[in-house]
This record gives C-alpha cells, structure tokens and sequence, in this order.
C-alpha cells in the first residue's frame, strides 16, 4: 500500500511540471490543516485517480503562488474548502475561496472546528474595500452552501475523508451529466 502511494506520488509531481487541470482544488488555512485533513483528503483522492491540487504538492519552490492557484482554480471543477477557527485570518484562503465562488464552482465545504456563523472577515486595514467586500460576499455564500461539520476531537479522521472524497466522486458525475446533457445532439442526415 506504502509503495502504490509513493509510485502515485511520484507520478502526481512528475505530472505537476505541466501543470495539468484538476478536477478538484483543496482549499485551506495551512497552519491549521495541511497536515491533517487536508493531506489526507489529497491522498484519498489521488488513490481515486481523482487530479487534485494542494499547494505544497503540485508546487514547487520558484513557482508563482498566484498564477498556479488562479489557474488551478480556473481549470478545477470543484472546490473543496476546509475552513478552520483561523480561516478567515488568511488573505490566501480569503482569495482562493472568492475566486471559486466568483467563477461558479461547485463549493463543498467542510466546517472544521468552527461553525459556518462563526466566520467573519474583519476589517484589519490590510485589505482594501474592494477586497473586503469581496472576501465577505464569498464567506458569505459558503456560509449558505450545506457543508460538512468535523469536531476533530470527537470526529473519525476516515470516515470525514472517506464521505467527502464520495461527494466529490458524485459531484463530478453530475457535472459530467450536466455537460452531456447540455451539448447538442448530433443532427444525422
């Protein structure tokens, strides 16, 4: 099992050099989940054959942060954002999750130690008004999209990735549905 993962690994940072479309972009608060969930759920699906971004797994040093996590957002079909108590203290995440919301994505959130009332973008100065109300209308949006809730003290590491790596799995089929349905049909003659 070690070495399939390894060998997938290998082969996500061999592909990661072109820079390939995901399908989904994992969205986060570093500090607080890199090492957790949201490793995990990376993991889980890439074992799904499931292309998705992490930062710190399809970038490398003298990559631009925000040319290779635009793209990505642009490229992904879904997002998954795992917000977190210290969420809203990050201009990535802040910016990551507008600009997921602002292309239409499909957003599924995973409330993480936190309650989706509990987020607020706080007027620090550092943002400008644009950016505030921006950051706010995206918090906002996620705060009104059925997500999942995880207490990590009382809450299964694999049943949270497991469950969240099936929508995700059922999500992309429903896009894919959606497109199939949405071309027109072949006219023959």
């Amino acid at each position: 099992m070690l070495n399939t993962i390894k060998r997938q690994i290998a082969l996500q940072k061999a592909r990661s050099v072109v820079q390939p479309a995901c399908d989904v972009f994992i969205n986060h608060r570093g500090i607080d989940t890199k090492r957790s969930i949201a490793s995990l759920l990376y993991h889980q699906l890439l074992l799904s054959r499931i292309p998705s971004f992490l930062d710190n797994k399809n970038m490398k040093p003298g990559d631009k942060l925000f040319e290779n996590i635009d793209n990505a957002i642009m490229g992904c079909k879904i997002g998954v954002a795992v917000f977190s108590p210290r969420y809203c203290d990050s201009y990535f995440c802040l910016h990551e999750l507008a600009l997921m919301m602002e292309s239409r994505k499909k957003v599924i959130p995973i409330f993480c130690d936190v309650k989706p009332s509990q987020l607020r973008v706080t007027n620090n100065k550092i943002y400008t008004p644009a950016e505030i109300k921006r950051f706010r209308n995206a918090i906002e949006e996620a705060k009104h999209t059925v997500g999942l809730a995880f207490d990590t003290t009382k809450g299964n590491w694999a049943d949270v990735v497991t469950y969240t790596t099936e929508l995700v799995k059922e999500t992309l089929t429903e896009i894919d549905n959606e497109k199939n349905v949405a071309r027109p049909a072949d006219i023959m003659c």
